[in-house]
C-alpha cells in the first residue's frame, strides 16, 4: 500500500465509487460479502488498493495545501515541478492563528514586528504524489488556494 486506507467514514463517503470499484474487477455484492467472510486478507488488499486509487487521484488533482497552527501559516502550491511555500511566523504567543480573532488580527498587523513572511521553494522527489501526501500527513489540508494567492500578492 502506498499511501493510508481510507477512514470507515470516507468508505461510507465513497460507497458507490467503491462498488463500481469491485464491478470492473467483476465481483458481484454478493461475491464481496463472501470475500468479506471468507478471505479477509483478500478484502483487506482490495480496501487498500482502492483507497491508493482514491488517493492517487486527490493528490493528482490538488493545487494547493495549508497548514495553519497557532503560531504558524504554511501555504503550499503544488506547481508542476516543484512546491512552492509561503509561510508566515507569529512571534507573538498570544496570537492564535486558528481563532478568527487570531486571523483578524493577522489581517490588520500584516506589517507588524511579529509577523515573519518568508518564501521557499523544493523541487519534487522521484515521486511527487508522495511528496504530496506527506504534507497532508503532516496536518496539511487540501484547498481552494484564496489564502496562498493573496499573501503572493504581497510578497510579489
Amino acid at each position: 500500500m502506498k499511501y493510508t486506507r481510507l477512514t470507515k467514514e470516507q468508505f461510507e463517503e465513497l460507497h458507490q465509487e467503491f462498488i463500481n470499484f469491485l464491478a470492473t474487477q467483476s465481483i458481484t455484492a454478493d461475491e464481496w460479502q463472501d470475500i468479506k467472510a471468507n478471505k479477509p486478507k483478500v478484502a483487506e488488499q482490495e480496501l487498500d488498493v482502492f483507497s491508493d486509487l482514491v488517493w492517487e487521484g486527490v493528490l493528482t488533482k490538488a493545487e494547493y495545501l495549508e497548514n495553519i497552527s497557532p503560531q504558524h501559516m504554511y501555504l503550499f502550491y503544488l506547481a508542476k515541478e516543484r512546491i512552492e511555500l509561503i509561510g508566515l511566523k507569529i512571534t507573538n504567543t498570544a496570537i492564535d492563528l486558528t481563532t478568527r480573532e487570531g486571523f483578524s488580527w493577522l489581517r490588520e498587523n500584516l506589517m507588524d514586528d511579529a509577523v515573519e513572511l518568508f518564501q521557499a521553494k523544493k523541487e519534487y522527489s522521484e515521486d511527487k504524489q508522495l511528496d504530496k501526501f506527506a504534507l497532508i500527513q503532516q496536518g496539511s489540508v487540501i484547498t481552494k488556494g484564496d489564502l496562498f494567492k493573496y499573501f503572493e500578492k504581497l510578497v510579489h
